[in-house]
């Protein structure tokens, strides 16, 4: 008897309850695309956010005071200037989280005279090959990590020995166009190298009072073959929290539980730790601005994408609560008609939650791959790559299906126990 009175409720009522399996399914679809792109938004917004610099300093140990964070200052008189070995660089990609290691460049900085003024020549990897002793090759280097530098010219490449970058204030001031030759005369030795513009570039910052080259002729002028100065990291990190900041601190602070967690997550401080492990002669300062932006970014963008999964989800409560108390007003007759007889509260409840559950698990299957293209959409619009599912979604979006369902019938359960046969069969 129950299934037949339910589904001659379910067939009468089609076009009502077809209203309240659209608004579920537009409820879940906007919850559902906004917890995928939440769940998948990390990695996302730190691959964004790399294109904006590196977040790592590798130095040598022992070596003179960093002035500035992005630019040592090596040739002050007395100081004595330390260099970190080429051939260890590859390390940098053989720690636990070597594949959170986006990009890095060493740079090596000296001085040369240019029509015998002083200007800064740095040597960098370009875009270097290398091939790591795990097996795997990367390629990896400075254009990458200065993605937002405006350069004139074709590609720099790290073979090209006899090519420069220079910056636009220098091609400023001595009026220096693209495929001109230029010489300099190392302070070193003493030595003439003649150099061919290959590019002209534009940083908005000290970068453009230089000339960049491959990293062998900067090691040729300074006479410091195989040696660079420092060498700039890219990584993927996660956000810092109180384990992160003990751990940065003073990490033997750490209990053995604590130090699993924080050594096997990608913090800075541990992806720091590890290549200092690895590097014994370096020391790896992070750059705090640069990281502490990522991890606030990443957080607010996900509260954001939170509010707005609670804020669909009460819009959908408030919805199925109008829509099903103008069903129960409609059906009072109906339902006081199924008192008179016998049914109880409990009973006819029952019944109505049944229907609404049926329809709403419908529309929120629906709702879930409709949510599912809209996370594709916003996935491949705000960051130009698609949206990986997430299986949590699912018993996510069942348990919002039956949260918005049961709340948003609440006020209309209430009126239905409050109705008396005496009074709608009367038409009071």
């Amino acid at each position: 008897m129950f299934c037949r009175m339910l589904l001659s409720v379910l067939i009468r009522q089609k076009k009502k309850l077809f209203l309240i399996a659209l608004t579920v399914a537009l409820g879940v679809s906007l919850a559902t695309a906004m917890l995928n792109v939440m769940f998948d938004v990390g990695d996302k917004v730190n691959q964004e956010l790399k294109a904006y610099g590196a977040n790592l300093n590798i130095v040598p140990r022992g070596s003179a005071v960093i002035n500035e964070m992005y630019q040592l200052d090596n040739n002050d008189s007395g100081q004595a200037v330390q260099y970190i070995k080429e051939e260890e660089l590859v390390r940098i990609k053989m720690i636990f989280w070597a594949y959170n290691i986006v990009d890095f460049a060493p740079f090596l900085t000296t001085q040369a005279t240019f029509h015998d003024k002083p200007i800064t020549v740095v040597g960098t990897w370009f875009n270097k090959h290398l091939n790591i002793p795990t097996g795997d090759q990367v390629d990896t280097g400075m254009l990458a990590m200065k993605s937002w530098w405006t350069i004139e010219g074709n590609t720099m490449t790290d073979d090209n020995l006899q090519g420069a970058m220079v910056g636009e204030s220098v091609a400023k001031q001595w009026n220096l166009k693209l495929g001109d030759t230029i010489d300099i005369i190392s302070t070193k030795t003493n030595k003439k190298f003649t150099l061919t513009i290959n590019n002209i570039f534009h940083s908005g910052g000290a970068e453009d009072t230089q000339i960049y080259v491959s990293l062998p002729v900067a090691q040729n002028i300074a006479d410091k073959s195989g040696l660079v100065e420092r060498v700039e990291v890219s990584a993927l990190t996660t956000p810092e929290n109180e384990l992160a900041r003990k751990a940065a601190q003073d990490p033997n602070s750490l209990s053995r539980t604590e130090w699993d967690t924080w050594y096997c997550t990608a913090y800075i401080s541990s992806i720091a730790y590890q290549l200092e492990e690895l590097m014994p002669d370096v020391r790896v300062k992070a750059i705090m601005q640069v990281a502490e932006s990522e991890g606030s970014i990443l957080q607010k963008t996900q509260l954001l994408m939170l509010l707005l999964t609670i804020l669909s989800l009460i819009c959908s409560a408030l919805a199925i609560s109008n829509l099903v108390t103008a069903n129960i007003i409609e059906r009072s007759t109906e339902i006081g008609l199924l008192k008179a007889l016998g049914a109880t509260n409990t009973a006819v409840a029952m019944l109505i939650l049944t229907e609404i559950f049926i329809i709403a698990l419908l529309g929120g299957f629906f709702g879930y791959f409709i949510g599912f293209g809209f996370a594709q959409i916003i996935g491949h619009t705000v960051f130009g790559s698609f949206v990986e599912p997430k299986m949590i979604i699912i018993p996510l979006a069942l348990i919002m299906v039956i949260l918005i369902t049961f709340l948003g019938s609440l006020p209309a359960l209430r009126i239905m126990m409050f109705l008396r046969p005496t009074d709608v069969l009367h038409g009071r």
